[in-house]
Protein backbone atom coordinates (compact mmCIF):
# COMPACT_ATOMS: atom_id res chain seq x y z
CA UNK A 1 0.00 0.00 0.00
CA UNK A 2 1.11 3.64 -0.81
CA UNK A 3 1.95 6.36 1.69
CA UNK A 4 1.81 10.11 1.89
CA UNK A 5 5.77 10.10 1.29
CA UNK A 6 5.68 7.37 -1.43
CA UNK A 7 3.39 8.91 -3.76
CA UNK A 8 5.25 12.42 -3.46
CA UNK A 9 8.65 10.37 -3.86
CA UNK A 10 7.25 8.45 -6.75
CA UNK A 11 8.47 9.22 -10.50
CA UNK A 12 8.13 7.84 -13.82
CA UNK A 13 11.17 6.08 -15.70
CA UNK A 14 12.95 8.09 -18.17
CA UNK A 15 12.48 4.81 -20.67
CA UNK A 16 8.87 4.94 -19.98
CA UNK A 17 5.93 7.72 -20.57
CA UNK A 18 3.93 6.83 -17.16
CA UNK A 19 4.60 4.82 -14.49
CA UNK A 20 1.66 3.28 -11.98
CA UNK A 21 2.14 2.71 -8.19
CA UNK A 22 -0.69 0.25 -6.73
CA UNK A 23 -2.60 1.15 -3.28
CA UNK A 24 -5.38 -1.21 -2.28
CA UNK A 25 -8.71 -2.16 -3.83
CA UNK A 26 -7.91 -1.31 -7.72
CA UNK A 27 -6.43 2.39 -6.97
CA UNK A 28 -3.35 3.43 -8.19
CA UNK A 29 -1.74 6.53 -8.44
CA UNK A 30 -0.08 7.05 -12.48
CA UNK A 31 2.78 9.32 -12.74
CA UNK A 32 3.76 10.68 -16.44
CA UNK A 33 6.91 11.66 -17.75
CA UNK A 34 6.36 15.06 -17.28
CA UNK A 35 6.01 14.25 -13.61
CA UNK A 36 2.35 15.01 -13.43
CA UNK A 37 0.54 12.60 -11.11
CA UNK A 38 -2.85 11.05 -11.23
CA UNK A 39 -5.58 9.27 -9.09
CA UNK A 40 -7.24 6.31 -11.09
CA UNK A 41 -9.59 3.27 -9.38
CA UNK A 42 -9.51 0.13 -11.72
CA UNK A 43 -12.79 -1.98 -11.69
CA UNK A 44 -14.63 -4.28 -13.77
CA UNK A 45 -18.25 -4.02 -15.22
CA UNK A 46 -19.95 -6.01 -17.39
CA UNK A 47 -17.18 -7.89 -17.97
CA UNK A 48 -14.99 -5.40 -18.59
CA UNK A 49 -11.91 -3.95 -17.25
CA UNK A 50 -12.74 -0.03 -17.12
CA UNK A 51 -11.23 2.47 -14.43
CA UNK A 52 -12.07 5.74 -12.81
CA UNK A 53 -10.04 8.92 -13.00
CA UNK A 54 -10.46 10.28 -8.61
CA UNK A 55 -8.41 13.52 -9.24
CA UNK A 56 -4.52 14.82 -9.32
CA UNK A 57 -2.20 14.44 -6.49
CA UNK A 58 -1.36 15.86 -4.04
CA UNK A 59 -4.73 18.47 -4.80
CA UNK A 60 -6.53 15.04 -4.16
CA UNK A 61 -4.61 13.46 -0.91
CA UNK A 62 -3.97 9.78 -0.72
CA UNK A 63 -6.87 9.34 1.53
CA UNK A 64 -9.23 11.26 -0.28
CA UNK A 65 -8.19 8.84 -3.58
CA UNK A 66 -9.51 5.83 -1.09
CA UNK A 67 -12.89 7.30 -0.22
CA UNK A 68 -13.59 8.12 -3.79
CA UNK A 69 -12.39 4.43 -4.63
CA UNK A 70 -14.74 3.43 -1.82
CA UNK A 71 -17.41 5.24 -3.16
CA UNK A 72 -17.35 3.66 -6.60
CA UNK A 73 -17.12 0.29 -5.42
CA UNK A 74 -20.38 1.07 -3.32
CA UNK A 75 -21.72 2.59 -6.56
CA UNK A 76 -20.87 -0.55 -8.75
CA UNK A 77 -21.88 -2.72 -6.14
CA UNK A 78 -25.32 -1.13 -6.09
CA UNK A 79 -25.58 -2.26 -9.78
CA UNK A 80 -23.78 1.41 -11.27
CA UNK A 81 -21.50 1.79 -13.55
CA UNK A 82 -19.24 4.50 -11.61
CA UNK A 83 -17.95 6.04 -14.81
CA UNK A 84 -21.49 6.39 -16.07
CA UNK A 85 -22.97 7.32 -12.75
CA UNK A 86 -20.21 10.34 -12.24
CA UNK A 87 -21.68 11.47 -15.67
CA UNK A 88 -25.24 11.26 -14.84
CA UNK A 89 -24.62 13.48 -11.77
CA UNK A 90 -22.45 15.97 -14.07
CA UNK A 91 -25.17 16.23 -16.76
CA UNK A 92 -27.51 16.79 -13.47
CA UNK A 93 -25.45 19.51 -11.69
CA UNK A 94 -25.10 20.91 -15.04
CA UNK A 95 -28.75 21.13 -15.65
CA UNK A 96 -29.52 22.45 -12.23
CA UNK A 97 -26.96 25.07 -12.83
CA UNK A 98 -29.20 26.13 -15.46
CA UNK A 99 -32.10 26.45 -13.58
CA UNK A 100 -30.96 29.81 -11.97
CA UNK A 101 -32.93 32.69 -10.60
CA UNK A 102 -32.26 34.96 -14.07
CA UNK A 103 -32.30 32.00 -16.67
CA UNK A 104 -36.32 30.86 -15.00
CA UNK A 105 -36.86 34.68 -15.32
CA UNK A 106 -36.26 35.61 -18.75
CA UNK A 107 -37.59 32.37 -19.76
CA UNK A 108 -40.62 33.59 -18.13
CA UNK A 109 -40.33 36.97 -19.52
CA UNK A 110 -40.15 36.06 -22.92
CA UNK A 111 -43.32 33.60 -22.14
CA UNK A 112 -45.17 36.42 -21.18
CA UNK A 113 -43.49 39.55 -22.73
CA UNK A 114 -45.56 39.16 -26.29
CA UNK A 115 -49.12 39.68 -24.33
CA UNK A 116 -47.51 42.42 -22.10
CA UNK A 117 -47.56 46.00 -23.67
CA UNK A 118 -44.45 46.94 -24.72
CA UNK A 119 -43.21 49.22 -22.03
CA UNK A 120 -44.36 46.89 -19.02
CA UNK A 121 -42.25 44.38 -20.89
CA UNK A 122 -39.10 46.58 -20.88
CA UNK A 123 -39.83 47.53 -17.42
CA UNK A 124 -39.77 44.30 -15.85
CA UNK A 125 -36.67 43.15 -17.42
CA UNK A 126 -34.87 46.02 -16.56
CA UNK A 127 -36.09 46.38 -13.17
CA UNK A 128 -34.73 43.02 -12.90
CA UNK A 129 -31.10 43.31 -14.66
CA UNK A 130 -30.47 46.07 -12.50
CA UNK A 131 -32.01 45.36 -8.86
CA UNK A 132 -32.32 41.25 -8.96
CA UNK A 133 -30.25 39.77 -11.20
CA UNK A 134 -27.20 41.01 -9.83
CA UNK A 135 -27.58 39.83 -6.48
CA UNK A 136 -29.75 36.71 -6.89
CA UNK A 137 -29.44 35.84 -10.82
CA UNK A 138 -26.69 33.36 -10.34
CA UNK A 139 -28.22 31.13 -7.59
CA UNK A 140 -29.74 27.95 -8.73
CA UNK A 141 -33.62 29.00 -8.31
CA UNK A 142 -34.19 26.58 -5.04
CA UNK A 143 -31.70 27.92 -3.58
CA UNK A 144 -32.88 31.55 -3.53
CA UNK A 145 -34.75 31.05 0.00
CA UNK A 146 -37.07 34.19 1.73
CA UNK A 147 -34.32 35.22 3.65
CA UNK A 148 -32.02 35.64 0.74
CA UNK A 149 -34.48 37.50 -1.01
CA UNK A 150 -35.30 39.59 1.23
CA UNK A 151 -31.63 40.71 1.59
CA UNK A 152 -31.96 41.34 -2.17
CA UNK A 153 -34.57 43.72 -1.53
CA UNK A 154 -33.71 45.53 1.39
CA UNK A 155 -30.74 46.93 -0.16
CA UNK A 156 -33.65 48.48 -2.76
CA UNK A 157 -34.86 49.72 0.27
CA UNK A 158 -32.24 51.37 1.15
CA UNK A 159 -32.77 54.23 -1.10
CA UNK A 160 -36.31 54.41 -0.22
CA UNK A 161 -37.60 53.00 -3.59
CA UNK A 162 -40.64 51.43 -1.30
CA UNK A 163 -43.22 51.03 -4.30
CA UNK A 164 -40.34 49.44 -6.86
CA UNK A 165 -39.29 47.24 -3.67
CA UNK A 166 -43.22 45.96 -4.06
CA UNK A 167 -43.08 45.85 -7.93
CA UNK A 168 -39.47 43.47 -7.69
CA UNK A 169 -40.88 41.19 -5.30
CA UNK A 170 -44.11 40.74 -7.28
CA UNK A 171 -41.69 40.11 -10.32
CA UNK A 172 -39.81 37.52 -7.89
CA UNK A 173 -42.65 35.92 -7.21
CA UNK A 174 -43.98 35.93 -10.80
CA UNK A 175 -40.69 34.46 -11.65
CA UNK A 176 -41.01 31.56 -8.82
CA UNK A 177 -44.46 30.79 -9.74
CA UNK A 178 -43.40 30.29 -13.09
CA UNK A 179 -41.04 27.75 -11.64
CA UNK A 180 -43.31 25.40 -9.56
CA UNK A 181 -45.56 25.10 -12.73
CA UNK A 182 -42.31 24.91 -14.89
CA UNK A 183 -41.13 22.20 -12.23
CA UNK A 184 -38.14 24.07 -11.93
CA UNK A 185 -38.44 24.31 -8.10
CA UNK A 186 -41.06 23.36 -5.86
CA UNK A 187 -41.23 26.59 -3.42
CA UNK A 188 -42.46 30.78 -4.19
CA UNK A 189 -40.35 32.71 -1.19
CA UNK A 190 -41.24 35.87 -2.43
CA UNK A 191 -44.83 35.27 -0.83
CA UNK A 192 -43.43 34.53 2.30
CA UNK A 193 -42.33 38.27 2.55
CA UNK A 194 -45.39 39.54 2.99
CA UNK A 195 -45.22 42.36 5.43
CA UNK A 196 -41.55 42.61 5.33
CA UNK A 197 -41.32 45.48 4.25
CA UNK A 198 -41.66 49.36 5.39
CA UNK A 199 -44.97 50.99 4.78
CA UNK A 200 -45.35 52.36 1.07
CA UNK A 201 -46.95 55.55 1.21
CA UNK A 202 -48.49 57.02 -2.63
CA UNK A 203 -48.26 59.88 -3.63
CA UNK A 204 -51.03 61.17 -5.84
CA UNK A 205 -49.94 63.63 -9.11
CA UNK A 206 -49.67 67.01 -7.59
CA UNK A 207 -53.04 68.89 -8.78
CA UNK A 208 -54.98 72.14 -8.24
CA UNK A 209 -58.57 71.72 -7.48
CA UNK A 210 -59.57 75.21 -5.32
CA UNK A 211 -61.63 77.19 -8.32
CA UNK A 212 -59.76 80.20 -7.54
CA UNK A 213 -56.36 78.97 -8.04
CA UNK A 214 -57.65 76.71 -11.19
CA UNK A 215 -58.26 80.56 -12.40
CA UNK A 216 -54.89 81.72 -11.56
CA UNK A 217 -53.31 78.66 -13.46
CA UNK A 218 -55.28 79.12 -16.28
CA UNK A 219 -54.59 82.86 -16.72
CA UNK A 220 -50.54 81.95 -15.98
CA UNK A 221 -51.45 80.08 -19.24
CA UNK A 222 -52.81 82.87 -20.96
CA UNK A 223 -50.04 84.86 -20.18
CA UNK A 224 -47.17 82.11 -20.83
CA UNK A 225 -44.22 83.70 -22.90
CA UNK A 226 -42.53 80.85 -23.89
CA UNK A 227 -43.12 78.54 -27.16
CA UNK A 228 -46.78 78.58 -28.23
CA UNK A 229 -46.99 75.12 -29.00
CA UNK A 230 -46.37 74.53 -25.28
CA UNK A 231 -48.76 77.65 -24.47
CA UNK A 232 -51.20 75.55 -26.48
CA UNK A 233 -50.36 72.05 -25.15
CA UNK A 234 -51.02 73.35 -21.28
CA UNK A 235 -54.67 75.12 -22.25
CA UNK A 236 -55.55 71.86 -24.70
CA UNK A 237 -54.29 69.38 -20.97
CA UNK A 238 -57.10 71.42 -18.98
CA UNK A 239 -59.50 71.70 -21.96
CA UNK A 240 -59.09 67.43 -22.94
CA UNK A 241 -57.78 66.34 -19.59
CA UNK A 242 -55.82 63.42 -21.57
CA UNK A 243 -53.00 61.30 -20.40
CA UNK A 244 -49.85 63.43 -20.55
CA UNK A 245 -48.61 60.98 -23.27
CA UNK A 246 -51.36 61.14 -24.86
CA UNK A 247 -51.53 64.86 -25.40
CA UNK A 248 -47.67 65.60 -26.20
CA UNK A 249 -47.94 62.69 -28.42
CA UNK A 250 -51.05 64.01 -30.20
CA UNK A 251 -51.16 63.31 -33.76
CA UNK A 252 -52.65 65.74 -36.86
CA UNK A 253 -54.05 62.33 -38.31
CA UNK A 254 -56.15 61.62 -35.43
CA UNK A 255 -57.97 65.38 -35.69
CA UNK A 256 -60.92 65.90 -37.51
CA UNK A 257 -61.41 69.63 -37.16
CA UNK A 258 -64.31 69.88 -39.19
CA UNK A 259 -66.29 67.08 -36.71
CA UNK A 260 -64.60 68.67 -33.58
CA UNK A 261 -63.54 65.32 -32.37
CA UNK A 262 -59.72 63.67 -31.37
CA UNK A 263 -60.01 59.89 -31.77
CA UNK A 264 -56.70 58.39 -29.86
CA UNK A 265 -56.09 54.87 -31.36
CA UNK A 266 -56.12 51.85 -29.45
CA UNK A 267 -52.55 51.00 -29.57
CA UNK A 268 -52.19 54.23 -28.04
CA UNK A 269 -53.77 54.13 -24.99
CA UNK A 270 -52.79 52.98 -21.67
CA UNK A 271 -54.47 49.57 -21.72
CA UNK A 272 -52.61 45.82 -21.79
CA UNK A 273 -51.79 44.99 -24.83
CA UNK A 274 -54.56 43.00 -25.41
CA UNK A 275 -56.60 46.01 -25.44
CA UNK A 276 -54.26 47.79 -28.02
CA UNK A 277 -54.67 45.15 -30.71
CA UNK A 278 -58.55 44.74 -30.46
CA UNK A 279 -59.62 47.58 -28.32
CA UNK A 280 -61.58 50.30 -29.42
CA UNK A 281 -60.07 54.08 -30.47
CA UNK A 282 -60.70 56.85 -27.21
CA UNK A 283 -63.21 59.68 -28.59
CA UNK A 284 -62.44 62.74 -26.95
CA UNK A 285 -65.02 65.62 -28.32
CA UNK A 286 -63.45 68.78 -28.68
CA UNK A 287 -65.44 72.04 -27.62
CA UNK A 288 -64.98 75.41 -29.92
CA UNK A 289 -62.17 76.57 -27.69
CA UNK A 290 -59.88 73.06 -28.16
CA UNK A 291 -60.77 73.47 -32.31
CA UNK A 292 -59.93 77.09 -31.91
CA UNK A 293 -56.25 76.15 -30.48
CA UNK A 294 -55.86 73.21 -33.28
CA UNK A 295 -56.52 75.64 -35.51
CA UNK A 296 -54.02 77.98 -35.00
CA UNK A 297 -51.52 75.84 -33.80
CA UNK A 298 -51.71 74.30 -38.19
CA UNK A 299 -49.65 76.88 -39.27
CA UNK A 300 -46.70 76.23 -37.03
CA UNK A 301 -46.88 72.11 -37.12
CA UNK A 302 -49.11 71.03 -39.31
CA UNK A 303 -46.98 70.25 -41.67
CA UNK A 304 -45.63 67.49 -39.88
CA UNK A 305 -46.76 64.06 -37.54
CA UNK A 306 -47.19 65.67 -34.28
CA UNK A 307 -49.42 68.56 -33.32
CA UNK A 308 -46.56 69.18 -30.49
CA UNK A 309 -42.89 68.57 -32.12
CA UNK A 310 -40.09 68.03 -29.95
CA UNK A 311 -38.25 71.94 -30.61
CA UNK A 312 -34.69 69.37 -31.12
CA UNK A 313 -36.47 68.90 -34.67
CA UNK A 314 -35.12 65.08 -34.10
CA UNK A 315 -38.82 64.21 -35.49
CA UNK A 316 -40.20 63.04 -31.99
CA UNK A 317 -43.17 64.64 -30.08
CA UNK A 318 -42.47 67.05 -27.07
CA UNK A 319 -40.85 65.71 -24.39
CA UNK A 320 -42.42 64.82 -21.17
CA UNK A 321 -40.62 67.43 -19.56
CA UNK A 322 -42.06 70.48 -21.18
CA UNK A 323 -45.30 70.57 -19.16
CA UNK A 324 -43.56 70.02 -16.21
CA UNK A 325 -40.63 72.80 -17.07
CA UNK A 326 -43.42 75.43 -18.09
CA UNK A 327 -45.04 74.87 -14.49
CA UNK A 328 -42.04 75.55 -12.68
CA UNK A 329 -41.58 78.31 -14.64
CA UNK A 330 -45.04 80.21 -14.15
CA UNK A 331 -44.98 79.82 -10.48
CA UNK A 332 -46.25 76.28 -10.08
CA UNK A 333 -43.69 73.58 -8.10
CA UNK A 334 -44.02 70.23 -8.55
CA UNK A 335 -46.06 69.37 -5.01
CA UNK A 336 -48.75 72.06 -6.47
CA UNK A 337 -49.52 70.87 -9.83
CA UNK A 338 -47.94 68.39 -12.21
CA UNK A 339 -48.81 67.46 -15.96
CA UNK A 340 -51.66 64.58 -14.79
CA UNK A 341 -52.90 66.68 -12.09
CA UNK A 342 -55.02 68.44 -14.99
CA UNK A 343 -56.50 64.87 -14.85
CA UNK A 344 -57.44 65.01 -11.56
CA UNK A 345 -58.26 68.57 -11.30
CA UNK A 346 -60.91 68.25 -14.14
CA UNK A 347 -62.27 65.04 -12.46
CA UNK A 348 -62.64 67.05 -8.94
CA UNK A 349 -63.82 69.67 -10.34
CA UNK A 350 -66.66 68.16 -13.03
CA UNK A 351 -68.04 65.98 -9.96
CA UNK A 352 -68.49 69.32 -7.38
CA UNK A 353 -69.12 72.58 -9.92
CA UNK A 354 -71.04 71.05 -12.98
CA UNK A 355 -74.35 69.39 -11.56
CA UNK A 356 -76.11 66.03 -13.04
CA UNK A 357 -73.16 65.03 -15.16
CA UNK A 358 -73.00 61.55 -14.67
CA UNK A 359 -70.03 59.70 -13.10
CA UNK A 360 -69.89 57.31 -15.87
CA UNK A 361 -69.91 59.46 -19.00
CA UNK A 362 -66.93 61.59 -16.37
CA UNK A 363 -65.20 57.93 -16.22
CA UNK A 364 -65.53 57.05 -20.25
CA UNK A 365 -64.19 60.65 -21.13
CA UNK A 366 -61.55 60.09 -18.80
CA UNK A 367 -60.63 56.47 -20.59
CA UNK A 368 -60.85 55.02 -17.24
CA UNK A 369 -61.70 51.32 -18.15
CA UNK A 370 -64.56 49.44 -16.31
CA UNK A 371 -64.60 46.41 -14.90
CA UNK A 372 -67.47 43.60 -14.87
CA UNK A 373 -70.15 42.34 -17.61
CA UNK A 374 -70.45 46.05 -18.75
CA UNK A 375 -66.42 46.54 -20.14
CA UNK A 376 -65.61 48.93 -22.09
CA UNK A 377 -69.37 49.84 -22.83
CA UNK A 378 -69.12 53.50 -21.84
CA UNK A 379 -66.82 54.28 -24.31
CA UNK A 380 -69.04 53.65 -26.88
CA UNK A 381 -70.49 56.50 -30.30
CA UNK A 382 -74.06 56.27 -28.10
CA UNK A 383 -72.61 57.98 -25.14
CA UNK A 384 -71.27 60.65 -27.92
CA UNK A 385 -74.08 63.34 -26.93
CA UNK A 386 -73.50 63.36 -23.58
CA UNK A 387 -69.83 63.29 -23.45
CA UNK A 388 -69.82 66.35 -26.28
CA UNK A 389 -72.25 68.43 -23.36
CA UNK A 390 -69.76 67.78 -21.05
CA UNK A 391 -66.89 69.04 -22.90
CA UNK A 392 -68.38 72.25 -23.85
CA UNK A 393 -69.53 72.53 -20.22
CA UNK A 394 -66.17 72.24 -18.64
CA UNK A 395 -64.65 74.54 -21.52
CA UNK A 396 -67.23 77.41 -20.12
CA UNK A 397 -66.32 76.76 -16.63
CA UNK A 398 -62.65 77.03 -17.27
CA UNK A 399 -63.37 80.30 -18.81
CA UNK A 400 -65.53 81.60 -16.28
CA UNK A 401 -62.83 80.70 -13.71
CA UNK A 402 -59.83 82.50 -16.01
CA UNK A 403 -62.17 85.69 -16.26
CA UNK A 404 -61.86 86.10 -12.42
CA UNK A 405 -65.37 84.81 -12.23
CA UNK A 406 -66.73 84.93 -8.37
CA UNK A 407 -66.96 81.38 -6.66
CA UNK A 408 -68.24 80.03 -3.79
CA UNK A 409 -65.38 77.89 -1.78
CA UNK A 410 -66.76 75.24 0.35
CA UNK A 411 -64.93 75.45 4.18
CA UNK A 412 -65.25 72.92 6.68
CA UNK A 413 -67.28 73.96 9.53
Amino acid sequence: MLTDRACRNANCPPNKPRARFADSGGLYLEVAANGSKRWFAKYRFGGKEKRLALGNYPTVSLKDARDGRDVARKTREQGADPVQARRVARAVKTASAAITFEAVAREYHATKAEGWSTTHAKQWLRCCEKDLFPWVGSLPLAEVTAPVLLTTLRRVEARGATQLVRDLSEYAGQVFRYGIQSGKTIANPAADLKGAFKHHTVRHAAALVEPVRVGELLRAIEGYAGQPTTRAALELSALIFQRPGNVRAMEWAWIDLDAAMLTIPADSMKRVKAGKINGRPHFVPLAPRAVELLKDLQPLTGHGRFVFPSTRGDGRCMSENTIAGALLGMGFSREQMSAHGFRAMARTLIVERLPGVSPDVIEAQLAHGKAGPLGMAYDRAEFMEQRRALMQSWADYLEQLRAGATVIEFKAA
